[in-house]
């Protein structure tokens, strides 16, 4: 997340140096070309700076802001905890906490891209910060190409405990379920894979994030526990109407989401030139590709190659693709 930052920046014109107390870490973002110059130290090129981005887990995060003493520097930080993170930098003047909604299941400088926070919501907090303070740093996340979103950090971490955090927990529950019924992974198609992509996540990272928002992560696992209960009395009692309308609303709220997308399915044989031919049927439709993955063939070779595009597109793709063979 960090290196994306220093990308998105470096590409808009700012000079970026970094630091991260992983030699290996930092050393790898300037390889990446996330930073133009490499600190021997978290101060170096902080007096001279205009803004300082702290790009840590939450209680680096914290330990960072209590260091600083009162700095009059313009600071920002993107840790996916707010709470804990408004008490550690309430002494300094000028601080406005944020968090991009945005990143991947894989870490590391090497999986950074300048493009990454396009389109995404970046939350900042206005707890401590000033308005003209929280204007400067959204600013900076519109040339990231995001959109600012104002809010407290109590509601922040109370919305992000459902939307963030609690998929990363359901992904991993699925697994532990699934390993816990012998085979049933053999059988895993692209529903389960999507719903557990987040298991593949840093684990380390992760367990700072659920236990530094414990409060809301525990009264959103209450929810889900209630809405579970009501699922399992509808099956329960055969009450076919109440699960159709639920389904059917859930349904309409998924598709309130974005705009109304269709899958386009297409089977890969194993031969050279096959991914080309998708790429010249995407360029002949214009299509808009808004996702795609691919589920290789266990045994053998080719597989099928899933791409999402807009509903009213789906049929110029499909005609592309027959074209193309």
């Amino acid at each position: 997340m960090g290196a994306s930052v220093g990308l998105g920046l470096r590409a808009a014109g700012w000079e970026v140096v970094g630091w991260d107390p992983s030699p290996a870490a930092i050393d790898q973002a300037r390889q990446r070309e996330a930073i133009d110059t490499i600190a021997t130290h978290p101060a170096d090129g902080v007096d001279d700076a205009d803004i300082l981005i702290l790009a840590g887990p939450p209680a680096a995060t914290q330990r960072s802001l209590e260091g600083l003493g009162t700095s009059e520097l313009l600071i920002t930080d993107i840790a996916s905890v707010k709470t804990p993170v408004v008490a550690s930098g309430a002494h300094l003047p000028r601080f406005v906490p944020g968090h991009p909604m945005a990143g991947a299941a894989a870490s590391g400088a090497r999986h950074a891209s300048a493009h990454l926070f396009h389109g995404a919501a970046w939350v900042l907090c206005d707890d401590i910060a000033g308005q003209t303070d929280i204007d400067a740093v959204g600013e900076i996340v519109q040339t990231l190409g995001a959109h600012p979103v104002i809010m407290g950090a109590e509601e922040h971490d109370r919305r992000v405990s459902l939307v963030s955090h609690l998929p990363r927990l359901l992904a991993s529950a699925l697994i532990e379920l699934a390993q816990e019924r012998p085979g049933a992974l053999d059988l895993s198609a692209g529903s389960f894979r999507d719903l557990t992509r987040m298991a593949g996540s840093d684990p380390e990272w992760w367990t700072e994030v659920l236990t530094s928002n414990k409060d809301a992560m525990l009264a959103t696992i209450e929810s889900l526990e209630s809405v579970l209960r009501r699922w399992k009395d509808d099956i329960s009692g055969s009450d076919a109407a109440n699960v159709t309308r639920h389904l059917a609303e859930t349904r309409t709220a998924r598709a309130g989401l974005g705009a109304s997308s269709e899958s386009v399915r297409v089977l890969l044989f194993d031969r050279p030139g096959e991914i080309a031919l998708v790429g010249r049927a995407l360029e002949k439709s214009r299509v808009d590709l808004r996702d795609l993955h691919i589920r290789h063939a266990e045994y053998g070779g080719g597989g099928v190659l899933t791409l999402s595009v807009g509903t009213e597109e789906a049929g110029a793709l499909r005609s592309a693709l027959v074209a193309l063979g």
